[in-house]
């Protein structure tokens, strides 16, 4: 396989495991190359927020801006199949309702929804529609901005836990797809390079102060998913790409966007 179209297959890959989305039927797919794929995770995050910005775009024409931002998110869950939001609730679920380890690993195998990950979903999804509303009170174009920036870099930033954390699940034992467990130095490079894109969007000071408070809520991350599994899964992955993206979101709304 030649360099560019094993790019493109590592793209493919990295596409077909975030979302919903078709991917072609040469793609073949291994624990090598998902493990390459998530250089890509950052590129996936950047298409699903044009698209929701798109959505909005053309929603706010006819349709109240908060109407707009319900349609956009929903376009963001249909995308991706609630897979980040899936791994938000199990999260929870499983830090709320177990005491060692191994039963929160138990819990956050289970596919049914419990009272800490049903709240969690509420608050966030709540949360997340209040932060775009009074962003879009300055300026509605602002959105679709923050949509562009918020789903690309919370995915940088959860991706990135692949290479400096232990993946503390037995993959026979998980009740999804396999998920990457290693990732290089080269693969978080370029990961890290997909994430300078959105950020010309901002000023010189924003972009900093973003990604110092996104560096932040990476170490807190870190600490609290070592403090509970000694590490992180699939699932807290999906959890620590909606805290980043809502902490995208917080810091937008504070700093304000030069467009």
């Amino acid at each position: 396989m030649n360099s560019c179209r094993k790019q493109l297959c590592l793209f493919f890959i990295a596409m077909g495991f975030l979302t919903r989305l078709p991917i072609p039927s040469w793609v073949e797919i291994d624990t090598e190359r998902l493990n390459q794929a998530s250089r890509y995770f950052g590129l996936v995050g950047l298409i699903v927020g044009g698209v929701c910005a798109s959505v909005f775009a053309i929603t706010a024409i006819w349709l109240p801006v908060s109407i707009a931002i319900v349609l956009s998110m929903i376009t963001s869950v249909v995308m991706t199949g609630g897979f980040h939001e899936d791994g938000l609730a199990d999260t929870a679920d499983g830090f709320g309702g177990a005491w060692t380890a191994a039963e929160k690993l138990n819990i956050m195998k289970d596919s049914r929804l419990g009272s800490y990950g049903a709240l969690a979903l509420v608050f966030a999804l709540l949360f997340k529609w209040q932060l775009l509303t009074e962003i879009a009170l300055f300026d509605p174009n602002r959105v679709m901005v923050a949509f562009i920036i918020a789903h690309c870099l919370s995915r940088v930033l959860a991706a990135s836990l692949i290479f400096s954390e232990t993946y503390v699940r037995d993959k026979r034992d998980s009740k999804v797809k396999p998920f990457a467990q290693f990732q290089s130095l080269n693969e978080l490079f370029i990961l890290l390079l997909t994430a300078a894109g959105p950020l010309l969007f901002l000023g010189l000071w924003q972009a900093m102060v973003l990604v110092l408070s996104l560096l932040m809520v990476r170490i807190l991350l870190v600490a609290f998913f070592r403090g509970q599994i000694g590490g992180y899964t699939g699932d807290t992955l999906g959890a620590a790409q909606q805290v980043s993206e809502l902490t995208c979101y917080f810091i937008l709304l504070i700093l304000g966007m030069p467009l």
